[in-house]
């Protein structure tokens, strides 16, 4: 597979071939059915929707169904026992756990992708092009008073501010407000907050005083009707970017994002295979969307599916 994965960089028609390639290695694997369900963060969901149609080119008779309910929706799904996997942009948290542990539900975590948060802008915004944690910091603490771009910065045009966001149920929050503002879930609550990523854009898209946050994958999808910032962390302005993520250069907003899967699923053969063929096909599910996993994270989440 890693000569496959070579191949996928080289450009879109050696991409096609690669998948090609993928799917004749694959053709005599044994057939396996059933139905996987996924459910939790909007930023997680596009990598695992986009395995698996993938996948069923080798497995042709197993669904994989993947809903949106943020991650700490997804996790009291998950934490209840309905769904086999809960997709999240942050680790579990200790409440969460306890749920779990209360329903017996025992599960692996597994680093899936690697992922930046990205502040977009409207497209009619010609003055912002880079914010520091500081400037971020001063419009999202809780209790902020900014509510034009020209009291963040003289040199602003007096342009009335208007914000959108994650809902408190989105891992993105959980890890935007601790980055930025020091505290998991410390925010201004003057916004407009949704946990569909979509409405984010669209509110940002028809204000031009409008500023988000969302995952670095929608503001690649929506490069056409946003502007991404640099942000300033201390080393200069960064874009988030796959080679600025994957680094580490873009800071403090690059993350995990993971996938927890309970251990009684694992022993169906519809989901190990699945998860397996999310780590083996990185690039190609990946895409131009999500930054992939080193090869010394793929080895550890390979190792955490192996000993279960």
């Amino acid at each position: 597979m890693r000569r496959i994965r070579r191949l996928l960089l080289v450009g879109g028609g050696t991409a096609v071939v690669a998948l090609a390639t993928v799917a004749a290695a694959v053709a005599g694997a044994q057939a396996i059915r059933g139905t996987v369900q996924a459910d939790g963060s909007s930023t997680v969901a596009p990598f695992v929707t986009a395995a698996a149609p993938l996948f069923r080119k080798e497995q042709s008779d197993v669904q994989v169904t993947v809903g949106i309910s943020g991650t700490g929706g997804g996790f009291e799904r998950f934490c209840r026992g309905e769904t086999d996997l809960s997709n999240a942009s942050r680790a579990i948290e200790d409440d969460e756990k306890a749920i779990c542990e209360e329903n017996g539900v025992e599960y692996v975590e597994l680093h899936i992708a690697n992922d930046g948060i990205a502040n977009v802008v409207n497209k009619e915004n010609d003055w912002a092009t880079c914010l520091t944690v500081e400037q971020l910091h001063e419009i999202w603490k809780p209790g902020s008073k900014v509510d034009s771009w020209r009291a963040l910065d003289a040199k602003f045009p007096d342009e009335e501010l208007k914000l959108s966001g994650p809902g408190t149920d989105s891992g993105t929050f959980d890890f935007f407000t601790n980055a930025i503002n020091g505290e998991e879930g410390a925010s201004r609550t003057d916004y407009q907050p949704s946990e569909n990523d979509n409405v984010i854009v669209q509110a940002v898209e028809g204000d031009k005083g409008a500023l988000g946050y969302f995952g670095l994958s929608y503001a690649e999808l929506n490069a056409g009707k946003v502007n991404t910032l640099a942000v300033d962390g201390g080393d200069g302005c960064v874009k988030p970017t796959r080679e600025t993520v994957q680094s580490g250069e873009y800071k403090p907003l690059s993350r995990p994002l993971f996938t927890y899967v309970k251990t009684d699923a694992l022993e169906r053969a519809e989901v190990k295979a699945f998860l397996e063929f999310m780590l083996d096909h990185q690039d190609e599910v990946a895409g131009n969307l999500f930054v992939p996993l080193t090869e010394e994270q793929l080895d550890k989440a390979r190792a955490a599916l192996s000993e279960t």
